[in-house]
């Protein structure tokens, strides 16, 4: 159930490699329509309208219109979209919270978040509302507190489980780009700079698309982490709520960060996942991750190497690693040729990024290799399984939706957590270049045009968000998780000083609930968290978690 990215076109690809596309991925559409108003003696707001409409629009601007009156509208509770059958079937209800495009000019014109929420078992002990959000930016989060209930146990109980899209994605009032032109494969015979080149003129494109379709250049500028922690504190206002309770993981960590920050007096039982260190850029934490994912191809390669009679990619880590690094120089030369699609070194980097985060994702990785090495020798007869549903996805509209999903968040944050990338786009090429000595797989990928903001042609209208609060909340990290390095954990730890700190020992992107994912769960990861919602106790001081026992050699 988990969404984690380590570049906007990873959304598809980290779902399609932890399973079938979940009911928290990006096709999740509208919540019901229905009146929403803003309570008594206020001014109604209109009728919600159904995804692929434009935002409200109230008529003329009413400067006298506040954001607290907002908090006062009454929600039209109704079945989720028939599309969300796991929702209903859990008696979930959905509504849409109207919010203001922006904040400043609560006045001005509104657009829509669409919730869901399924009512606490448990209304004698109940503890408020828990909201959540599964990473990104770019994901949606609809029937995500539906999906952690299996982890969150008895204490799931005690909530109104609240999911939500996050403005401009899903369900919510949404923003698309222009649809992309036919797709142009990549040549015959490339080049590293070749390559790179094309991803400049993708991003330029993907920049163009999204600023000149319909009313974007209105919206774009609001899409921003503090706006959505903004939409979050309205829903919890709307709802009645002194707090609100969070778990978010990967971006929704830092989302969860940025809420503490702004809304700190408001902020109840807090869980942040695998955050990331809020000095550094997007861009930045991109580029940190290069080292560390080596290193987990270095523990895979090992793996690969113990199960060569199955894989047949060497005897030993080095020649599993020269088998990789055959076929990316190979790439570099001709794209590899899979079932008519070519593949070209950047994506297929791409391709090996994602896995490389699980540790029980290493067959699946083996499987992607072994075929792309067949193929690259001309070797290949048919894909197996793994490579065949990756061959799927790359032509899917849902892989387009999530790069725009992420895009419009890492081009519309002013820094910290989404935002911060070079104007230049010679910066990224120089960069890649100066990887390639000691990143050879991962370098290339993570120092290159990634989003296209260096193009993307309206600013942020906020600055990122710094942190340094004591705010309580719980923290989860991996130390060896390579995808948001464990070292970035400890800088957001030193900032929120009122924070305690779970670690365990494991290749993996996320500790909380990995038993839903069909990973082996950290039970005291579990049992810290479930304790701290149950009952709102921290653990006196940090902890150290038993990574689980291996059931594979």
């Amino acid at each position: 159930m988990r969404v984690a990215l380590t570049a906007t076109a990873g959304l598809g690809l980290a779902v399609l490699l932890s399973g079938a596309v979940s009911s928290g991925g990006v096709s999740v559409r509208a919540a019901p329509a229905g009146a929403v108003a803003l309570g008594p003696g206020s001014t109604t707001m209109g009728s919600t309208a159904s995804a692929g409409t434009g935002p409200t629009r109230t008529g003329p601007a009413e400067p006298t219109r506040t954001v607290a009156d907002f908090a006062r509208q009454r929600l039209a509770w109704a079945a989720c979209p028939a599309e969300q059958r796991e929702l209903n079937e859990a008696g979930a209800r959905c509504a849409e919270v109207t919010v203001p495009l922006d904040y400043a000019d609560p006045g001005g014109r509104t657009i829509r978040i669409a919730v869901s929420r399924i009512k606490a078992r448990s209304p004698e002990g109940r503890s408020g509302i828990l909201l959540s959000n599964p990473g990104g930016p770019g994901g949606t989060g609809l029937a995500y507190a539906l999906a952690l209930r299996p982890a969150l146990g008895d204490a799931a109980d005690r909530y109104d489980l609240i999911g939500f899209d996050p403005r401009f994605l899903g369900g919510s009032t949404p923003v698309s780009c222009a649809p992309p032109g036919p797709p142009t494969p990549p040549p015959e015979v490339t080049s590293p700079r070749q390559d790179y080149e094309r991803s400049v003129r993708s991003a330029r494109d993907t920049a163009r698309r999204c600023q000149v379709h319909g009313d974007n250049a209105e919206l774009l500028p609001h899409a921003s982490t503090r706006n959505v922690a903004r939409d979050m504190d309205l829903i919890r206002a709307v709802l009645g709520e002194r707090r609100l309770s969070f778990y978010g993981v990967s971006y929704g960590a830092d989302l969860g960060a940025v809420y503490t920050q702004m809304f700190p007096r408001r902020t109840g039982r807090m869980v942040i996942d695998s955050g990331t260190d809020p000095a550094a850029t997007q861009y930045e934490l991109f580029q940190r991750s290069g080292a560390p994912a080596e290193s987990g191809l270095d523990e895979w390669a090992a793996w690969a190497a113990r199960h060569h009679g199955t894989y047949r990619l060497g005897r030993t880590p080095g020649q599993v690693r020269a088998a990789v690094q055959g076929l990316l120089d190979r790439a570099e030369r001709r794209p590899v040729v899979v079932a008519g699609q070519r593949l070209d070194a950047p994506l297929l980097r791409m391709l090996l990024k994602q896995p490389v985060q699980h540790e029980e994702n290493d067959p699946v990785l083996a499987a992607l290799v072994r075929d792309l090495v067949a193929a690259s020798n001309g070797e290949l007869a048919t894909p197996g399984p793994e490579l065949e549903s990756v061959l799927r996805l790359l032509t899917s509209p849902e892989l387009d939706g999530a790069m725009t999903g992420g895009a419009i968040y890492m081009c519309g944050d002013g820094g910290w957590p989404a935002g911060g990338w070079p104007e230049d786009p010679g910066t990224y090429w120089r960069n890649s270049v100066h990887s390639r000595a000691t990143q050879p797989v991962f370098g290339p990928y993570v120092n290159g045009m990634i989003a296209p903001c260096a193009f993307w042609g309206t600013e942020p209208r906020e600055p990122g968000t710094a942190v340094a609060n004591d705010v309580p909340l719980l923290m989860l990290h991996a130390r060896r998780d390579n995808n948001v390095p464990y070292e970035g954990a400890l800088a957001l730890h030193r900032r929120l000083t009122g924070s305690r700190l779970v670690t365990t020992d494991l290749r993996t992107h996320g500790v909380y609930g990995r038993a839903t994912d069909g990973h082996r769960p950290v039970p005291c990861a579990d049992r810290t968290v479930n304790t701290y919602f149950r009952d709102g106790t921290l653990p006196p001081t940090n902890i150290t978690c038993a990574p689980p026992n291996r059931t594979a050699p």
